[in-house]
Protein backbone atom coordinates (compact mmCIF):
# COMPACT_ATOMS: atom_id res chain seq x y z
CA UNK A 1 0.00 0.00 0.00
CA UNK A 2 1.36 3.44 -0.98
CA UNK A 3 2.55 5.84 1.70
CA UNK A 4 0.61 8.60 -0.08
CA UNK A 5 -0.71 9.54 -3.50
CA UNK A 6 1.01 12.62 -4.94
CA UNK A 7 0.19 14.64 -8.08
CA UNK A 8 3.10 16.40 -9.81
CA UNK A 9 2.34 19.04 -12.48
CA UNK A 10 5.28 20.25 -14.59
CA UNK A 11 5.56 20.97 -18.32
CA UNK A 12 9.06 19.37 -18.25
CA UNK A 13 7.93 16.21 -16.51
CA UNK A 14 10.15 13.97 -18.68
CA UNK A 15 13.24 15.57 -17.11
CA UNK A 16 11.97 14.59 -13.64
CA UNK A 17 11.84 10.84 -14.28
CA UNK A 18 14.60 10.22 -11.72
CA UNK A 19 12.57 12.10 -9.10
CA UNK A 20 9.52 9.99 -9.85
CA UNK A 21 11.42 6.69 -9.59
CA UNK A 22 13.04 7.79 -6.33
CA UNK A 23 9.69 8.71 -4.72
CA UNK A 24 8.06 5.49 -5.93
CA UNK A 25 10.91 3.51 -4.33
CA UNK A 26 10.10 5.35 -1.10
CA UNK A 27 6.51 4.09 -1.31
CA UNK A 28 4.74 7.07 -2.87
CA UNK A 29 2.24 6.70 -5.72
CA UNK A 30 2.72 9.45 -8.33
CA UNK A 31 0.35 10.76 -10.98
CA UNK A 32 1.92 13.30 -13.33
CA UNK A 33 0.61 15.95 -15.72
CA UNK A 34 2.28 18.48 -17.98
CA UNK A 35 -0.38 21.20 -17.68
CA UNK A 36 -2.86 22.62 -15.19
CA UNK A 37 -5.99 21.82 -17.21
CA UNK A 38 -5.38 18.04 -17.12
CA UNK A 39 -4.47 18.22 -13.46
CA UNK A 40 -7.71 20.03 -12.57
CA UNK A 41 -9.75 17.58 -14.64
CA UNK A 42 -8.16 14.68 -12.72
CA UNK A 43 -8.83 16.34 -9.33
CA UNK A 44 -12.49 16.78 -10.22
CA UNK A 45 -12.78 12.97 -10.33
CA UNK A 46 -10.00 11.59 -8.13
CA UNK A 47 -8.34 12.48 -4.83
CA UNK A 48 -4.66 12.82 -3.92
CA UNK A 49 -2.81 13.50 -0.66
CA UNK A 50 -0.53 16.30 -1.95
CA UNK A 51 0.35 18.24 -5.10
CA UNK A 52 3.67 19.51 -6.51
CA UNK A 53 3.26 22.33 -9.07
CA UNK A 54 5.82 24.00 -11.33
CA UNK A 55 5.37 27.77 -11.08
CA UNK A 56 6.46 28.69 -14.63
CA UNK A 57 4.35 26.50 -16.92
CA UNK A 58 3.14 27.94 -20.24
CA UNK A 59 -0.57 28.58 -20.62
CA UNK A 60 -2.14 28.19 -17.20
CA UNK A 61 0.73 29.02 -14.84
CA UNK A 62 1.47 27.40 -11.52
CA UNK A 63 -0.11 30.12 -9.38
CA UNK A 64 -3.33 30.10 -11.39
CA UNK A 65 -3.43 26.29 -11.19
CA UNK A 66 -2.81 26.55 -7.45
CA UNK A 67 -5.66 29.04 -7.06
CA UNK A 68 -8.09 26.79 -8.93
CA UNK A 69 -7.02 23.72 -6.95
CA UNK A 70 -7.72 25.59 -3.70
CA UNK A 71 -11.21 26.42 -4.96
CA UNK A 72 -11.88 22.70 -5.32
CA UNK A 73 -9.87 21.34 -2.36
CA UNK A 74 -9.09 24.15 0.08
CA UNK A 75 -7.17 21.92 2.53
CA UNK A 76 -5.09 19.99 -0.04
CA UNK A 77 -1.34 20.49 0.66
CA UNK A 78 0.49 22.07 -2.30
CA UNK A 79 4.27 22.39 -2.86
CA UNK A 80 5.28 25.11 -5.33
CA UNK A 81 8.44 24.40 -7.37
CA UNK A 82 9.99 27.51 -8.93
CA UNK A 83 13.13 29.09 -10.38
CA UNK A 84 11.93 32.52 -9.25
CA UNK A 85 13.16 33.64 -5.80
CA UNK A 86 11.61 37.12 -5.83
CA UNK A 87 9.94 38.23 -2.62
CA UNK A 88 6.75 39.27 -4.40
CA UNK A 89 6.27 35.79 -5.85
CA UNK A 90 6.83 34.18 -2.47
CA UNK A 91 4.31 36.53 -0.85
CA UNK A 92 1.75 35.76 -3.56
CA UNK A 93 2.35 32.01 -3.25
CA UNK A 94 2.16 32.05 0.55
CA UNK A 95 -1.00 34.15 0.31
CA UNK A 96 -2.41 31.40 -1.87
CA UNK A 97 -1.88 28.96 1.01
CA UNK A 98 0.97 26.83 -0.25
CA UNK A 99 2.29 24.29 2.23
CA UNK A 100 5.93 24.57 1.08
CA UNK A 101 8.05 25.79 -1.83
CA UNK A 102 11.26 24.50 -3.44
CA UNK A 103 13.76 26.37 -5.61
CA UNK A 104 14.89 24.68 -8.85
CA UNK A 105 16.95 22.70 -9.48
CA UNK A 106 15.49 20.37 -6.84
CA UNK A 107 17.03 17.15 -5.60
CA UNK A 108 14.76 14.12 -5.09
CA UNK A 109 15.66 14.13 -1.37
CA UNK A 110 14.37 17.71 -1.09
CA UNK A 111 11.01 16.66 -2.46
CA UNK A 112 10.91 13.67 -0.12
CA UNK A 113 11.68 15.81 2.92
CA UNK A 114 9.01 18.33 1.94
CA UNK A 115 6.41 15.58 1.53
CA UNK A 116 7.37 14.04 4.87
CA UNK A 117 7.11 17.41 6.57
CA UNK A 118 3.64 17.95 5.14
CA UNK A 119 2.14 14.46 5.21
CA UNK A 120 4.00 12.72 8.02
CA UNK A 121 4.33 15.60 10.45
CA UNK A 122 1.46 14.48 12.65
CA UNK A 123 2.76 10.91 12.77
CA UNK A 124 6.35 12.00 13.47
CA UNK A 125 5.23 14.37 16.24
CA UNK A 126 3.09 11.60 17.70
CA UNK A 127 6.00 9.14 17.68
CA UNK A 128 8.40 11.60 19.31
CA UNK A 129 5.78 12.52 21.91
CA UNK A 130 5.11 8.86 22.67
CA UNK A 131 8.81 8.09 23.23
CA UNK A 132 9.28 11.15 25.47
CA UNK A 133 6.14 10.36 27.47
CA UNK A 134 7.24 6.75 27.98
CA UNK A 135 10.48 8.06 29.48
CA UNK A 136 8.55 10.37 31.85
CA UNK A 137 5.73 7.96 32.70
CA UNK A 138 7.02 6.55 35.99
CA UNK A 139 8.58 9.82 37.11
CA UNK A 140 5.18 11.50 37.21
CA UNK A 141 3.68 9.15 39.78
CA UNK A 142 6.97 8.58 41.61
CA UNK A 143 6.86 12.28 42.52
CA UNK A 144 3.68 11.55 44.47
CA UNK A 145 5.20 8.90 46.71
CA UNK A 146 5.69 9.78 50.36
CA UNK A 147 4.23 13.12 51.44
CA UNK A 148 3.99 15.41 48.40
CA UNK A 149 3.45 19.10 49.09
CA UNK A 150 1.02 21.35 47.17
CA UNK A 151 3.70 22.55 44.74
CA UNK A 152 4.52 18.95 43.85
CA UNK A 153 0.85 18.39 43.02
CA UNK A 154 0.79 21.54 40.91
CA UNK A 155 3.92 20.38 39.06
CA UNK A 156 2.50 16.90 38.42
CA UNK A 157 -0.80 18.32 37.18
CA UNK A 158 1.11 20.72 34.92
CA UNK A 159 3.09 17.82 33.47
CA UNK A 160 -0.06 15.77 32.89
CA UNK A 161 -1.62 18.71 31.04
CA UNK A 162 1.56 19.21 29.01
CA UNK A 163 1.54 15.61 27.81
CA UNK A 164 -2.20 15.64 27.17
CA UNK A 165 -1.90 18.70 24.94
CA UNK A 166 1.15 17.25 23.18
CA UNK A 167 -0.64 13.97 22.49
CA UNK A 168 -3.67 15.82 21.16
CA UNK A 169 -1.41 17.07 18.33
CA UNK A 170 -0.76 13.47 17.28
CA UNK A 171 -3.07 10.65 16.36
CA UNK A 172 -2.36 7.93 18.92
CA UNK A 173 -5.65 7.06 20.59
CA UNK A 174 -3.87 4.30 22.48
CA UNK A 175 -1.41 6.71 24.12
CA UNK A 176 -4.23 9.07 25.04
CA UNK A 177 -5.97 6.15 26.74
CA UNK A 178 -2.79 5.31 28.67
CA UNK A 179 -2.41 8.95 29.68
CA UNK A 180 -6.08 9.12 30.78
CA UNK A 181 -5.53 6.06 32.97
CA UNK A 182 -2.47 7.68 34.54
CA UNK A 183 -4.42 10.88 35.23
CA UNK A 184 -7.18 8.84 36.88
CA UNK A 185 -4.55 7.20 39.08
CA UNK A 186 -3.13 10.61 39.99
CA UNK A 187 -6.62 11.91 40.75
CA UNK A 188 -7.29 8.95 43.04
CA UNK A 189 -4.10 9.85 44.97
CA UNK A 190 -5.13 13.52 44.95
CA UNK A 191 -8.51 12.62 46.45
CA UNK A 192 -6.75 10.77 49.30
CA UNK A 193 -4.31 13.66 49.76
CA UNK A 194 -7.07 16.27 50.05
CA UNK A 195 -9.26 14.05 52.25
CA UNK A 196 -6.36 13.53 54.65
CA UNK A 197 -5.15 17.13 54.86
CA UNK A 198 -8.06 19.45 54.07
CA UNK A 199 -9.26 20.02 57.64
CA UNK A 200 -5.73 20.89 58.82
CA UNK A 201 -5.32 23.38 55.94
CA UNK A 202 -8.42 25.16 57.23
CA UNK A 203 -7.80 24.84 60.97
CA UNK A 204 -4.00 25.14 61.32
CA UNK A 205 -2.46 26.18 57.99
CA UNK A 206 1.34 25.96 57.81
CA UNK A 207 4.13 26.04 55.22
CA UNK A 208 2.91 22.72 53.73
CA UNK A 209 -0.60 24.09 53.17
CA UNK A 210 -1.59 25.37 49.73
CA UNK A 211 -2.59 28.92 48.93
CA UNK A 212 -6.40 28.78 48.88
CA UNK A 213 -9.33 30.83 47.59
CA UNK A 214 -9.76 33.03 50.65
CA UNK A 215 -6.01 33.89 50.69
CA UNK A 216 -5.62 34.75 47.01
CA UNK A 217 -6.22 38.51 47.13
CA UNK A 218 -3.84 38.99 50.07
CA UNK A 219 -1.03 36.89 48.56
CA UNK A 220 -1.40 37.28 44.80
CA UNK A 221 -3.13 40.61 44.19
CA UNK A 222 -2.53 43.23 46.86
CA UNK A 223 1.30 43.05 46.69
CA UNK A 224 1.11 44.35 43.11
CA UNK A 225 -1.00 47.37 44.04
CA UNK A 226 2.18 48.97 45.35
CA UNK A 227 3.58 49.33 41.82
CA UNK A 228 2.90 52.33 39.60
CA UNK A 229 1.04 50.21 37.02
CA UNK A 230 -2.72 50.04 36.86
CA UNK A 231 -3.89 46.57 37.87
CA UNK A 232 -6.68 44.73 36.05
CA UNK A 233 -7.85 41.51 37.70
CA UNK A 234 -9.95 39.22 35.49
CA UNK A 235 -11.76 36.23 37.00
CA UNK A 236 -13.00 33.92 34.24
CA UNK A 237 -15.41 31.53 35.91
CA UNK A 238 -14.84 27.76 35.74
CA UNK A 239 -11.61 28.02 33.72
CA UNK A 240 -9.56 24.84 33.96
CA UNK A 241 -5.78 24.84 33.78
CA UNK A 242 -5.76 23.08 30.41
CA UNK A 243 -8.23 25.61 29.00
CA UNK A 244 -5.99 28.49 30.01
CA UNK A 245 -3.04 26.67 28.42
CA UNK A 246 -4.72 26.58 24.99
CA UNK A 247 -5.56 30.30 25.06
CA UNK A 248 -2.18 31.30 26.49
CA UNK A 249 -0.49 31.39 23.04
CA UNK A 250 -3.01 34.03 21.98
CA UNK A 251 -2.18 36.08 25.07
CA UNK A 252 1.55 35.66 24.42
CA UNK A 253 1.18 37.54 21.14
CA UNK A 254 0.38 40.70 23.10
CA UNK A 255 1.67 40.19 26.63
CA UNK A 256 4.77 39.09 28.45
CA UNK A 257 4.13 36.56 31.22
CA UNK A 258 5.53 37.92 34.49
CA UNK A 259 4.35 34.97 36.57
CA UNK A 260 2.49 31.73 36.06
CA UNK A 261 1.30 30.07 39.26
CA UNK A 262 -1.58 28.16 40.79
CA UNK A 263 -3.69 28.05 43.93
CA UNK A 264 -6.15 25.56 45.43
CA UNK A 265 -9.88 26.07 45.44
CA UNK A 266 -11.85 25.68 48.63
CA UNK A 267 -14.48 22.98 48.94
CA UNK A 268 -17.07 22.76 47.56
CA UNK A 269 -15.55 23.71 44.20
CA UNK A 270 -18.69 25.66 43.33
CA UNK A 271 -19.21 29.36 42.59
CA UNK A 272 -21.32 30.07 45.67
CA UNK A 273 -18.48 29.11 47.98
CA UNK A 274 -15.27 29.69 46.02
CA UNK A 275 -15.96 33.07 44.48
CA UNK A 276 -17.50 34.58 47.59
CA UNK A 277 -14.43 33.41 49.54
CA UNK A 278 -12.14 34.78 46.82
CA UNK A 279 -13.63 38.29 47.10
CA UNK A 280 -14.29 38.31 50.82
CA UNK A 281 -10.90 36.93 51.84
CA UNK A 282 -12.79 34.79 54.33
CA UNK A 283 -13.86 31.18 54.68
CA UNK A 284 -17.56 30.65 53.88
CA UNK A 285 -18.30 29.92 57.55
CA UNK A 286 -16.75 33.27 58.50
CA UNK A 287 -18.68 35.10 55.77
CA UNK A 288 -21.89 33.64 57.18
CA UNK A 289 -20.94 34.72 60.70
CA UNK A 290 -19.76 38.25 59.85
CA UNK A 291 -22.29 39.07 57.13
CA UNK A 292 -25.36 36.92 57.85
CA UNK A 293 -27.56 39.18 55.73
CA UNK A 294 -25.26 38.70 52.73
CA UNK A 295 -24.76 34.93 52.90
CA UNK A 296 -27.52 33.07 51.05
CA UNK A 297 -28.47 29.49 51.85
CA UNK A 298 -28.28 27.04 48.99
CA UNK A 299 -31.98 26.23 49.19
CA UNK A 300 -32.84 29.93 48.82
CA UNK A 301 -34.07 31.05 45.40
CA UNK A 302 -32.13 34.32 45.24
CA UNK A 303 -28.71 34.64 43.55
CA UNK A 304 -25.76 33.30 45.51
CA UNK A 305 -23.14 35.75 44.21
CA UNK A 306 -24.86 39.11 44.38
CA UNK A 307 -22.50 40.67 46.94
CA UNK A 308 -19.05 40.09 45.44
CA UNK A 309 -18.30 43.80 45.10
CA UNK A 310 -19.33 44.42 48.72
CA UNK A 311 -17.11 41.55 49.91
CA UNK A 312 -14.18 42.84 47.85
CA UNK A 313 -14.44 46.38 49.20
CA UNK A 314 -14.70 45.05 52.74
CA UNK A 315 -11.52 43.02 52.21
CA UNK A 316 -9.70 46.01 50.76
CA UNK A 317 -10.80 48.07 53.75
CA UNK A 318 -9.48 45.47 56.22
CA UNK A 319 -6.19 45.42 54.30
CA UNK A 320 -5.65 49.18 54.45
CA UNK A 321 -6.82 49.97 50.91
CA UNK A 322 -10.13 51.65 51.77
CA UNK A 323 -9.20 54.75 49.69
CA UNK A 324 -8.15 52.74 46.66
CA UNK A 325 -9.71 53.85 43.38
CA UNK A 326 -11.39 50.54 42.46
CA UNK A 327 -14.07 49.50 39.98
CA UNK A 328 -15.90 46.16 39.78
CA UNK A 329 -17.69 44.79 36.71
CA UNK A 330 -19.53 41.51 36.20
CA UNK A 331 -20.09 40.30 32.64
CA UNK A 332 -23.02 37.92 32.33
CA UNK A 333 -24.22 38.37 28.75
CA UNK A 334 -22.93 39.29 25.30
CA UNK A 335 -24.18 42.88 25.38
CA UNK A 336 -22.22 43.56 28.59
CA UNK A 337 -19.18 41.86 27.05
CA UNK A 338 -19.33 44.11 23.99
CA UNK A 339 -19.60 47.20 26.20
CA UNK A 340 -16.53 46.01 28.10
CA UNK A 341 -14.53 45.67 24.88
CA UNK A 342 -15.69 49.07 23.59
CA UNK A 343 -14.73 50.83 26.82
CA UNK A 344 -11.78 48.64 27.83
CA UNK A 345 -9.34 51.53 28.25
CA UNK A 346 -11.65 53.14 30.82
CA UNK A 347 -10.58 50.35 33.17
CA UNK A 348 -7.22 52.11 33.39
CA UNK A 349 -8.88 55.16 34.96
CA UNK A 350 -8.76 53.13 38.19
CA UNK A 351 -5.90 51.75 40.27
CA UNK A 352 -7.64 48.37 40.49
CA UNK A 353 -10.24 47.12 38.02
CA UNK A 354 -11.95 43.81 38.71
CA UNK A 355 -13.81 41.97 35.96
CA UNK A 356 -15.80 38.79 36.60
CA UNK A 357 -16.42 37.15 33.25
CA UNK A 358 -19.14 34.49 33.21
CA UNK A 359 -18.80 32.44 30.09
CA UNK A 360 -16.93 29.17 30.53
CA UNK A 361 -19.36 28.12 33.26
CA UNK A 362 -22.17 28.90 30.82
CA UNK A 363 -20.59 26.53 28.29
CA UNK A 364 -20.34 23.84 30.96
CA UNK A 365 -23.96 24.11 32.05
CA UNK A 366 -25.29 24.55 28.51
CA UNK A 367 -23.29 21.55 27.38
CA UNK A 368 -25.09 19.44 29.94
CA UNK A 369 -28.48 20.56 28.66
CA UNK A 370 -28.21 21.09 24.88
CA UNK A 371 -27.70 18.17 22.53
CA UNK A 372 -25.65 20.10 19.96
CA UNK A 373 -23.18 21.23 22.63
CA UNK A 374 -22.89 17.67 23.86
CA UNK A 375 -21.58 16.85 20.40
CA UNK A 376 -19.31 19.91 20.22
CA UNK A 377 -17.84 19.31 23.69
CA UNK A 378 -18.04 15.57 24.08
CA UNK A 379 -14.68 15.24 25.85
CA UNK A 380 -11.85 17.30 27.33
CA UNK A 381 -10.18 17.78 23.93
CA UNK A 382 -13.29 19.26 22.30
CA UNK A 383 -14.14 21.19 25.49
CA UNK A 384 -10.73 22.88 25.27
CA UNK A 385 -11.20 23.52 21.56
CA UNK A 386 -14.59 25.13 22.16
CA UNK A 387 -13.06 27.39 24.82
CA UNK A 388 -10.20 28.34 22.49
CA UNK A 389 -12.61 29.19 19.65
CA UNK A 390 -14.78 31.26 21.97
CA UNK A 391 -11.83 33.19 23.37
CA UNK A 392 -10.29 33.88 19.94
CA UNK A 393 -13.43 35.72 18.82
CA UNK A 394 -14.60 37.01 22.21
CA UNK A 395 -15.09 40.61 23.32
CA UNK A 396 -12.84 39.68 26.27
CA UNK A 397 -9.88 39.06 23.96
CA UNK A 398 -10.67 42.28 22.11
CA UNK A 399 -10.62 44.15 25.44
CA UNK A 400 -7.31 42.53 26.42
CA UNK A 401 -5.70 43.51 23.09
CA UNK A 402 -6.69 47.13 23.73
CA UNK A 403 -5.24 46.98 27.24
CA UNK A 404 -2.01 45.57 25.78
CA UNK A 405 -1.47 48.97 24.12
CA UNK A 406 -1.17 50.67 27.51
CA UNK A 407 1.02 50.34 30.58
CA UNK A 408 -0.76 48.03 33.00
CA UNK A 409 -0.58 44.69 34.78
CA UNK A 410 -3.17 42.01 34.06
CA UNK A 411 -3.95 39.15 36.45
CA UNK A 412 -6.09 36.34 35.01
CA UNK A 413 -7.44 33.53 37.17
CA UNK A 414 -10.62 31.61 37.96
CA UNK A 415 -12.79 30.49 40.86
CA UNK A 416 -12.96 26.72 40.26
CA UNK A 417 -12.61 24.14 37.50
CA UNK A 418 -14.67 21.15 36.36
CA UNK A 419 -14.27 17.46 35.53
CA UNK A 420 -16.03 15.12 33.14
CA UNK A 421 -17.82 12.58 35.32
CA UNK A 422 -18.12 8.89 34.47
CA UNK A 423 -19.21 6.82 37.47
CA UNK A 424 -22.42 7.24 39.52
CA UNK A 425 -22.33 6.63 43.28
CA UNK A 426 -25.32 6.35 45.61
CA UNK A 427 -26.08 8.84 48.37
CA UNK A 428 -29.35 8.95 50.29
CA UNK A 429 -30.51 12.35 51.55
CA UNK A 430 -33.62 14.22 52.61
CA UNK A 431 -35.49 16.61 50.34
CA UNK A 432 -33.69 19.69 51.66
CA UNK A 433 -30.24 18.50 50.55
CA UNK A 434 -28.44 20.27 47.73
CA UNK A 435 -28.84 19.20 44.10
CA UNK A 436 -25.18 19.40 43.02
CA UNK A 437 -23.81 16.15 41.57
CA UNK A 438 -20.31 16.43 43.04
CA UNK A 439 -21.20 17.31 46.63
CA UNK A 440 -24.17 17.17 48.95
CA UNK A 441 -25.08 19.24 51.99
CA UNK A 442 -28.01 18.22 54.13
CA UNK A 443 -29.29 16.20 57.04
CA UNK A 444 -29.30 12.43 57.42
CA UNK A 445 -26.95 11.76 54.50
CA UNK A 446 -26.29 8.07 53.99
CA UNK A 447 -23.28 7.05 51.88
CA UNK A 448 -20.38 4.68 51.47
CA UNK A 449 -17.47 6.41 53.33
CA UNK A 450 -14.97 4.75 50.99
CA UNK A 451 -16.41 6.67 48.05
CA UNK A 452 -16.60 10.21 49.42
CA UNK A 453 -14.87 12.72 51.66
CA UNK A 454 -17.38 13.52 54.41
CA UNK A 455 -17.58 16.04 57.24
CA UNK A 456 -20.23 16.01 59.94
CA UNK A 457 -18.72 19.19 61.38
CA UNK A 458 -18.95 21.75 58.56
CA UNK A 459 -17.41 24.61 60.56
CA UNK A 460 -14.26 22.50 61.03
CA UNK A 461 -13.70 22.69 57.27
CA UNK A 462 -14.73 26.33 56.98
CA UNK A 463 -18.31 25.81 55.80
CA UNK A 464 -21.64 27.14 57.11
CA UNK A 465 -23.65 24.82 59.31
CA UNK A 466 -27.39 24.67 58.77
CA UNK A 467 -28.86 22.88 61.76
CA UNK A 468 -27.40 20.40 64.20
CA UNK A 469 -27.20 17.40 61.88
CA UNK A 470 -26.03 19.22 58.76
CA UNK A 471 -23.10 17.56 56.98
CA UNK A 472 -21.24 17.60 53.68
CA UNK A 473 -20.02 14.85 51.37
CA UNK A 474 -17.72 15.37 48.38
CA UNK A 475 -17.22 13.05 45.42
CA UNK A 476 -13.74 12.50 44.02
CA UNK A 477 -12.12 11.08 40.91
CA UNK A 478 -14.72 10.88 38.08
CA UNK A 479 -17.65 10.01 40.37
CA UNK A 480 -20.98 11.80 40.53
CA UNK A 481 -23.73 11.47 43.11
CA UNK A 482 -27.14 10.04 42.32
CA UNK A 483 -30.03 9.29 44.64
CA UNK A 484 -31.25 5.67 44.82
CA UNK A 485 -34.65 6.72 43.50
CA UNK A 486 -34.58 6.53 39.70
CA UNK A 487 -30.84 5.87 39.94
CA UNK A 488 -30.33 4.37 36.48
CA UNK A 489 -32.13 7.22 34.73
CA UNK A 490 -29.97 9.92 36.28
CA UNK A 491 -26.82 7.82 36.01
CA UNK A 492 -27.32 7.68 32.25
CA UNK A 493 -28.46 11.31 31.96
CA UNK A 494 -25.42 12.83 33.64
CA UNK A 495 -22.67 10.43 32.60
CA UNK A 496 -19.91 12.25 30.65
CA UNK A 497 -21.15 15.71 31.63
CA UNK A 498 -18.78 18.32 33.06
CA UNK A 499 -19.46 18.98 36.74
CA UNK A 500 -17.84 20.83 39.62
CA UNK A 501 -18.13 20.87 43.39
CA UNK A 502 -15.96 17.87 44.26
CA UNK A 503 -12.33 16.89 44.64
CA UNK A 504 -10.09 16.53 41.59
CA UNK A 505 -7.04 18.26 40.18
CA UNK A 506 -9.22 19.69 37.42
CA UNK A 507 -11.60 21.31 39.91
CA UNK A 508 -9.18 22.36 42.65
CA UNK A 509 -5.81 23.29 41.10
CA UNK A 510 -6.45 26.68 39.52
CA UNK A 511 -4.23 28.68 37.16
CA UNK A 512 -3.10 32.28 37.52
CA UNK A 513 -1.27 34.42 34.97
CA UNK A 514 0.25 37.82 35.67
CA UNK A 515 0.91 39.70 32.44
CA UNK A 516 2.29 42.98 31.18
CA UNK A 517 2.24 44.48 27.70
CA UNK A 518 4.94 43.64 25.15
CA UNK A 519 4.53 47.03 23.48
CA UNK A 520 7.92 48.66 22.95
CA UNK A 521 6.68 52.24 23.36
CA UNK A 522 5.84 51.78 27.04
Amino acid sequence: MAVAKVMWVDDEMESLEAHRRFLELKGYELVTFTNGWDALDFLSKESVDAVCIDESMPGMGGLETLSRIKQIHAQLPVILVTKNETESLMEEAIGSQISDYLIKPVHPQQVLLSLKKILDNKRLVSERTTVAYQQQFRTLLNDLEGEPDPQTWINVYNQLIYWELAMAQGDSAEMLDIHAAQKREANALFFKYVSKNYASWIQVPDERSPLMSHQFVQKKLLPHLQSSDKLVWIVVDNLRYDQLKVIEPLLNQHFKVLEESAYFSLLPTATHYCRNALFAGLLPSHIQQQYPDKWVREDDDQGKNLHEEFFLREQLKRSGFSELNCVYKKITDHAEAVRLSEHALELLDHDLSVVVYNFVDTISHARNEIDVLKELASDAVSYRSLTQTWFTHSPLFTALKKLAERKCTIVITTDHGSIQVKHPIRVTADRQSTSNLRYKNGKNLDFDPRQVYASKDPVRIGLPQYGVNSSYVFAGNEDFICYPNNFNHYATLYKNTFQHGGISMEEMILPTLRLTSKSVHL
